[in-house]
């Protein structure tokens, strides 16, 4: 099927995957570490004592992941996406309004796990699962979503906080979620049932067969993809999260900084596109141990960066690796182990990123505070890009043959 048609004949269901992922960056690491000054001026945190409490709102999150991305294997979309959405929107106003340090993990908390947890979540296995031959060109159209509010949401927030007082902007933030319920549940009034797609479409996994949370949980693989999935969170998080840190350390403006974060969106954007063709082309199996080599160089470079132009090539290094993100994981799932039991087994892998991204800022923070510097702290983050690549390669191989296994 030809793009244009293929982008005309399932816009709704494309669009629904866009939209959410624009919403779940209200949840996102790049988003919240917008507002990490005014909210350590407020409580009188430090970056450990703000990365500590990070990393327990978000460790929090991850545990609860495990148990609630099934959800996305028994019901439609226009119930849970609308659900989801909807405390994301209550989540923002307690950020809004939260009076208390001591609540702040339980608010951190709310909007990781409905932000970055389950509307990325019911947005990628709705993809995933909707779309089988076209679906690394679906992955990619819903991640310009996600796209698009990286380039917007942060030099449009940092420039609104100049004029607006902080907690202003998270009540705006949930007045806009709920203004985008209405919009969702059109688009969704066509939905295909996500029951239905398991059990009539459903494409087979590794031995043709159709493997559960539990036959995939004791499969090699999954534990040799967990390095990567874990750390890309977990470094590229810390990185967000400490970006007031990171100018001030290199004593640039926070706005001189985050002015060339679109560079890396744009990045992001295009390479997105690229696997998204490629997944559909070769296959996400071949692509996998290659999206991570970027990142090698990208921190290797904001360690070394002496200028801000040194510091945009490492933003368009992270943008590339980032649109193998968004796309090569969850088609390497749905490849491996089957789309019947995808939501579960998804929510699995959910959990360990954003375990990951509870342990990045909060690691990073402690560090910082006990002399560690940042900058020494990015060579050690592209070294363990190096180590993931590695013990990946042979378990990916023998789960590749296994592709051709007939049951």
């Amino acid at each position: 099927m030809k793009t244009l048609t293929f982008l005309r004949n399932n816009a709704p269901f494309l669009a629904t995957g866009a939209l959410l992922s624009f919403l779940s960056s209200f949840g996102q690491t790049f988003f919240i570490s917008i507002f990490g000054g005014e909210i350590r001026a407020q409580f009188g945190l430090t970056n450990g004592d703000w990365g500590l409490i990070y990393m327990l709102g978000t460790g929090l999150s991850a545990l609860v992941m495990v148990f609630a991305g099934g959800l996305a294997d028994k019901f439609r979309v226009r119930v849970l996406g609308l659900g989801v959405i909807a405390l994301l929107a209550m989540a923002c106003l307690a950020m809004a309004f939260n009076p208390w340090a001591a609540a702040l993990p339980l608010v951190i908390f709310a909007l990781r796990f409905t932000g970055q947890g389950m509307t990325s979540h019911v947005a990628t296995v709705a993809m995933v699962r909707w779309f089988v031959a076209a679906r690394g060109r679906a992955l990619a159209v819903a991640t310009m979503g996600f796209m698009t509010a990286e380039a917007l949401l942060p030099i449009s927030f940092v420039w609104l906080k100049t004029r607006f007082e902080w907690h202003h902007l998270w009540i705006a933030a949930a007045l806009f979620c709920l203004a985008c319920l209405p919009i969702l549940h059109r688009l969704l009034r066509l939905e295909r049932t996500p029951q239905s797609a398991a059990e009539n479409t459903a494409t087979l996994g590794m031995n043709g067969q159709h493997w559960t949370r539990a036959m995939a949980l004791r499969h090699p693989l999954f534990w040799a993809l967990t390095p990567a999935m874990m750390f890309f969170p977990a470094f590229a998080t810390a990185f967000w999260f400490h970006q007031v840190h990171f100018a001030s350390i290199k004593g640039w403006e926070h706005l001189s900084l985050v002015a060339i974060f679109p560079l890396g969106t744009l990045a992001f954007g295009l390479s997105t596109i690229f696997y998204g063709w490629a997944i559909d082309r070769f296959g996400a199996a071949r692509l996998l141990p290659i999206y991570l080599i970027p990142l090698v160089f990208a921190f290797s470079l904001h360690a070394f960066a002496p200028t801000i132009p040194w510091a945009a090539v490492g933003v368009v290094l992270m943008g590339m690796a980032g649109g193998g993100q968004a796309t090569i994981p969850s088609a390497v799932w749905a490849e491996f182990y089957g789309t019947r039991y995808l939501g579960s087994i998804k929510s699995a892998v959910a959990a360990v990123m954003v375990l990951g991204s509870a342990i990045g800022p909060g690691l990073s923070g402690w560090l910082i505070d006990a002399g560690i510097g940042f900058e020494a702290q990015l060579y050690g983050f592209a070294a363990s890009f190096v180590f993931a690549i590695l013990v990946m390669l042979i378990p990916l191989r023998n789960a590749q043959r296994a592709l051709t296994t007939a049951p």
